[in-house]
């Protein structure tokens, strides 16, 4: 089984590592966009041809699923990718995870770009699965960025600056960018000194993309399989290895540790 994931950077890691801690024996194809990136700041229009490009750098590898594993992709590409690819390739997208969070009956806080927080599409979400719940939307400027870039100190100075304006009563999480959940930890870190130790749950999409991923391929999570699967990374379409930045990750480090071969 080979799944192939594409995001404009390293966001993909989280759902690629989820998926091979689902389906060790998978050949995982992650396609990228160095080039291109970041995407965000882009024209719905220049974004879509970005992601058809890396989307058909990964379809020549013949993976038996596509993960758009980017929220801004997501939103803006993804009839574009499934009118290409589908249906000889399944192409599942990224929704963040809104519906869970908000079946909690707390007060949900969604943490997404400034170009996604109270974009027309995630309002969309909140009235579609999240109506009558208590929802605030807040933005992080610069945070992506900053893990993309593996910047550390960029990285806690972007939390704190979210986490200032994350309501002090919140019992629910959602992490809507791919990135985020990348720096889950600091993020952690920074919201318990915001609401006195309070115990949050946080809500991510990499884990229940993968297995989407594997429902429409009919196949089914096993995580003691021994760990037998390939990793192909291709950057801007072109062979290459995963950044230095991704090795900075505990998910880049396990994707990495696996039988790796690189651009094959």
């Amino acid at each position: 089984m080979k799944i192939a994931l594409m995001d404009s950077g390293i966001g993909l890691l989280a759902a690629a590592a989820a998926m091979r801690r689902l389906r060790p024996d998978a050949e995982l194809v992650l396609s990228c966009d160095p080039d291109g990136m970041p995407w965000g700041p882009r024209t719905p229009q220049d974004l879509t041809g970005r992601a058809l490009d890396v989307a058909r750098a990964a379809a020549a590898h013949r993976p038996d699923a596509l993960i758009v594993a980017c929220n801004t992709a997501s939103v803006h590409a993804l009839p574009a990718l499934r009118a290409e690819l589908e249906p000889a390739i399944p192409v599942i997208g990224t929704v963040p995870a809104i519906k869970p969070a908000a079946l909690s009956g707390g007060r949900v806080a969604i943490w997404a770009t400034p170009a996604t927080t109270g974009s027309p599409y995630q309002r969309g979400l909140i009235r579609d699965f999240a109506e009558g719940a208590r929802v605030t939307e807040v933005p992080c400027p610069g945070l992506a960025d900053a893990v993309e870039a593996a910047d550390e100190a960029a990285v806690v100075r972007a939390v704190a600056a979210a986490a200032a304006l994350t309501p002090a009563d919140v019992t629910d999480v959602v992490l809507g960018c791919t990135h985020y959940e990348l720096v889950e930890a600091p993020i952690r870190a920074a919201l318990a000194a915001r609401t006195g130790g309070a115990r949050l749950v946080y809500h991510g999409s990499a884990e229940p993309v993968a297995v989407q991923a594997l429902r429409r391929l009919g196949a089914r999570p096993e995580p003691g399989l021994p760990r037998t699967g390939s990793l192909t990374v291709l950057l801007s379409g072109r062979p290459g290895a995963l950044p230095g930045a991704a090795l900075t990750y505990v998910e880049g480090r396990l994707l990495a540790g696996q039988n790796a071969a690189v651009g094959g």
